[in-house]
């Protein structure tokens, strides 16, 4: 897409729950990658859409509600 706003977000699951986060998360409109990682975070997907207005609203409104996720960081790409 050209002229998009494009983010990383970095997400801490509960115990148990990441294969149920990854396949949540790849079913939204804007996923352009959602994969499981080690380290402090258990998945980092990258989310490409129109505007920092839309990445804002499917965090709050479609990626917080997901069962399994205790956290999230968003870094929007400058």
């Amino acid at each position: 897409m050209a002229n998009t706003a494009k983010a990383y977000i970095l997400i801490e699951c509960t115990v148990g729950r990441t294969k149920e986060v990854v396949t949540g998360l790849s079913r939204l409109k804007g996923m352009k990658s959602v994969e499981s990682v080690t380290g402090p975070y258990d998945v980092i997907a990258i989310v490409e859409l129109n505007t920092l207005n839309e990445i804002g609203d499917l965090v709050t409104q479609h990626i917080h509600p997901i069962t399994g996720i205790t956290r999230t960081v968003t870094c929007l790409v400058v």
